[in-house]
C-alpha cells in the first residue's frame, strides 16, 4: 500500500515541498495529494499589482505538477482530526494521510480593531485583491484610499495605487516612522518615492476603528477615505489551533528543527503556519523568504526519514527585503542572517529590477523545485514515525 502524504495549501511552501518531495520520492511507494481552494498557483508578493489593475499571467496548477505524479484536489480545507489522521474538506469528503504537511499559511490579521472587517479591503489573497481592484475601478478623481499598515505590504500597497491611480488622493497610516526599519539611505529613498507619488504619510498614528468612509484614529482625528486598505501584519489560518497539535497562542504549529510538529511528528509545518527558527535559534517572521527554506528543510526530513537517508541541515537565514515602489522604484536592503538591517541597500530603477527578478526566481523554484539539483528517485524503506498522543 502507498505512503499517502497530504499537502494542505498550495502556495509558495505547499507547493515547493510537494514538487520537492515529489522529485526525491518514487511514485510505486508515494501518492502525494495537494489540496488547494483555487486552481491556479497565486503568486502572493504581486497581489499589491493585481489589486492595482495590473494583469497577471495565469499559473495554473495542474501544469505546475504536471510530470511529477502529484495529485491536485481542488477543495477548502474545513478540518483536521490528527488522532484519525484525516482531512476534512468542504464538499464532505475526508481524506486519510500518513503524513500530513500543513501549508494553509495566513490571512490578514484585523487585531480586534472594529469596523476592519465591515468596510476595509485587503491584497492578502487573490479574492481580496480583486475586490480591491473594482472598488479602486469605481472610484472617481479627488476619491481618497487610505492603506493602513507601514510594514512591506502597506509600502508596496499605497506606492502601487498612487503609480496607477494618480487622479486619486493617496495616504499612508503607519504605526511608527515611514520605514523606519530600514537604513537611513533607505528611508530617505522612501520619502523621495512618496513625495513624487504624491502620498500623504500618517506616521505614528494608531487607528481606533474603520468606519465607512473614514480612519478614526487613537486620539479621535478623522482621515477621510473613500476606500481604506488594511495591512497591518498577518494571522495564522486558524484550522491547527482548533486540532490536539502543540500550537503557540498565536495558532502557529510548535516544531523541531525539521519541521516536524513536536506533539505529532507525522505532521510537517512550512511557511506562515509554524513557529520556525533560523540557524542562529532566532524567530522566523512570516514571509516568502523564510517560508521557502522551511520547504526544502520539512521535504528533505520527510524524504529522509522515509527512505534512511540522512537528514538535513538547511541554512535557514536571511539575505535582504525587497520592496516595490511601484513600477520604475525599489529598494533592495540588505539584512543579516537574523534579520537586522544593514547600511547597504540598492535604490531606484536597479532595485526595481533586483525585486522583479526575486518574484520571477520564485515562482521557477515552485514550478522547478529541484532545478539544477539531483532528481533521483528512491524507494521508502522505513516505516512512518508513530504519532506521540
Amino acid at each position: 500500500m502507498k505512503h499517502r502524504i497530504v499537502v494542505l495549501g498550495a502556495g509558495y511552501t505547499g507547493a515547493v515541498a510537494a514538487g520537492r518531495l515529489a522529485r526525491r520520492l518514487h511514485g510505486d511507494d508515494v501518492r502525494i495529494t495537494v489540496v488547494n481552494a483555487e486552481p491556479d498557483f497565486v503568486e502572493r508578493v504581486r497581489m499589491h499589482e493585481l489589486a492595482s489593475g495590473r494583469e497577471l499571467k495565469p499559473r495554473p496548477l495542474d501544469e505546475v505538477f504536471k510530470g511529477t505524479g502529484i495529485v491536485l484536489r481542488l477543495a477548502k480545507v474545513t478540518g483536521v482530526n490528527v488522532s484519525a489522521k484525516t482531512v476534512a474538506l468542504d464538499d464532505g469528503e475526508e481524506l486519510g494521510y500518513d503524513t500530513l504537511v500543513y501549508a494553509l499559511g495566513s490571512r490578514v490579521n484585523d487585531h480586534g480593531i472594529p469596523g476592519v472587517a465591515e468596510y476595509a479591503e485587503q491584497i492578502a489573497s487573490r479574492p481580496g485583491a480583486l475586490k480591491l481592484r473594482e472598488r479602486l475601478a469605481g472610484l472617481t478623481a479627488g476619491q481618497t484610499v487610505t492603506v493602513v499598515g507601514g510594514g512591506l505590504t502597506g509600502i508596496e500597497g499605497v506606492t502601487e495605487i498612487a503609480e496607477a491611480r494618480p487622479d486619486l488622493k493617496v495616504a499612508l497610516v503607519a504605526a511608527g516612522g515611514l520605514g523606519d526599519w530600514v537604513s537611513t539611505k533607505g528611508q530617505a529613498h522612501l520619502r523621495k518615492v512618496f513625495a513624487g507619488l504624491g502620498i500623504t504619510v500618517h506616521e505614528h498614528t494608531k487607528v481606533a476603528r474603520v468606519e465607512a468612509d473614514a480612519i478614526v484614529t487613537a486620539d479621535g482625528t478623522a482621515i477621510p477615505s473613500d476606500v481604506t486598505v488594511w495591512t497591518t501584519g498577518f494571522a495564522v489560518h486558524p484550522i491547527a489551533a482548533a486540532t490536539s497539535l502543540e500550537t503557540l497562542p498565536n495558532g502557529q504549529i510548535v516544531v523541531d528543527d525539521m519541521m516536524a510538529s513536536v506533539s505529532h511528528p507525522d505532521v510537517y509545518a512550512v511557511g506562515d503556519a509554524a513557529q520556525a527558527k533560523g540557524s542562529d535559534g532566532q524567530l522566523l517572521r512570516m514571509s516568502c523568504a523564510s517560508g521557502t527554506f522551511t520547504a526544502y528543510q520539512a521535504a528533505d526530513a520527510l524524504a529522509a526519514r522515509l527512505t534512511g537517508g540522512k537528514l538535513p541541515n538547511t541554512t535557514i537565514r536571511y539575505f535582504q527585503q525587497c520592496i516595490s515602489l511601484g513600477r520604475k522604484e525599489g529598494l533592495i536592503q540588505f539584512v543579516t542572517a537574523d534579520d537586522r538591517t544593514k547600511q547597504s541597500a540598492l535604490r531606484g530603477r536597479i532595485a526595481a529590477t533586483y525585486k522583479e527578478i526575486i518574484c520571477w526566481g520564485a515562482y521557477v523554484g515552485v514550478a522547478n523545485p529541484m532545478l539544477g539539483m539531483p532528481t533521483r528517485k528512491r524507494h521508502i524503506t522505513q516505516q512512518p514515525v508513530a504519532t506521540i498522543h
